[in-house]
């Protein structure tokens, strides 16, 4: 998102990195360590800000809240991270399905009323 953009535009983004880390981990009530872990665990990869520093946004916040409750159920953090990307890909995967299900039902109705 360009620069310019407004600040509640912004805000209003799912992706924008406004959260610094220390507020990330309060909001998730766990510690800076779980969320460097899993960025080591390629669950989510912060944005740095120009000094360098970890950036999380709300979608990010989402899925470590995930893995979070995972662990705090027992799951190794590296298989909760797994776990995580796979309901993700799985999510993905569906959303795909139903849209391709979506426009295959669109072309059987269109070519049903064409040919009467």
């Amino acid at each position: 998102m360009p620069a310019d953009t407004p600040l509640s535009d912004r805000l209003d983004d799912d992706d924008y990195p406004a959260y610094t880390m220390g507020r990330a981990a309060e909001m998730l009530g766990t510690t800076p360590g779980f969320l460097r872990a899993i960025g080591e665990a390629r669950l989510i990869t912060p944005l740095r800000s120009e000094g360098g520093h970890r950036r999380y946004s709300r979608y990010q916040l989402r899925i470590a809240a995930r893995a979070r409750e995972l662990v705090d159920r027992g799951t190794p953090i590296e298989a909760a991270c797994r776990i995580v990307i796979l309901e993700d890909q799985l999510e993905e995967a569906q959303r795909i399905n139903a849209e391709y299900r979506r426009a295959a039902k669109e072309a059987s109705s269109g070519s049903d009323s064409g040919s009467s």
